[in-house]
């Protein structure tokens, strides 16, 4: 895990350890499109979702979004996404699905083709959010106001990636085309997220550790008062 801190290396589904892939150079997007791309659970895909993606890609005719997820590529689901969005007047071949791949390195690799993350809401992303900032793609979330919509909000405040907290739906849009319109800074973040992360309370097992067992002290010596009170 994140807070368990990460290395250069990962495991294979077969428990085998690999070497982390390395974070490529931005992709060049001078005469192409950007790409958007959603690797979370297919369940965290919701009409309100869908709709504020679509409205990204419209506002980009050019942009491409690629999802991934265990079995949004199965024919069922891949015709289900691109039935959702043709109904909000987008392309479905601007819509990629990908298989799952059988290796954390093949997975991770795949975050070298993307140029920004998409975090679903109102269910966050963890693990994705993590693995797509170790690859050096910036995490677009939206903040709500429940754990499962923070998570996001927490995971980006903590690598200081304030500008990529949306506040509501058409925050979430401006911030994206904000972002996918300014290169220069997408290709500093793809060149320092992995060491900002690394750097961050993320990544600091002890410091987290530590935190743990002050909160832990502190219930118990707040039961130990109360129960003092009350006797």
């Amino acid at each position: 895990t994140a807070q368990g801190g990460l290395s250069d290396q990962t495991l294979n589904a077969d428990w085998t350890v690999a070497p982390l892939p390395a974070q490529a150079p931005p992709p060049d997007r001078a005469a192409g499109p950007s790409i958007f791309g959603s690797f979370n659970a297919t369940f965290k895909n919701n009409p309100p979702l869908l709709d504020r993606w679509a409205r990204i890609l419209a506002a980009l005719p050019a942009s491409r979004l690629l999802l991934k997820s265990r079995h949004i590529a199965s024919r069922d689901n891949a015709a289900r996404i691109a039935a959702a969005f043709a109904a909000r007047g987008v392309d479905p071949q601007r819509v990629e699905t990908s298989r799952h791949l059988p290796s954390s390195r093949e997975h991770l690799d795949l975050y070298n083709q993307i140029d920004i993350a998409l975090d679903p809401f109102p269910y966050h992303g963890a693990t994705t959010t993590c693995e797509a900032l170790w690859m050096g793609a910036p995490v677009l979330t939206l903040a709500g106001n429940s754990h499962v919509s923070r998570v996001g909000v927490s995971l980006l405040t903590a690598v200081g990636l304030d500008d990529f907290i949306a506040r509501d739906p058409d925050d979430y849009l401006h911030r994206a085309l904000r972002a996918a319109a300014d290169l220069p800074a997408l290709a500093d973040l793809r060149r320092t997220l992995r060491d900002r992360l690394r750097a961050s309370p993320l990544c600091d097992a002890p410091r987290f550790a530590r935190n743990v067992e002050a909160a832990y002290r502190t219930i118990w010596q707040t039961w130990c008062a109360q129960s003092a009170s009350a006797s």
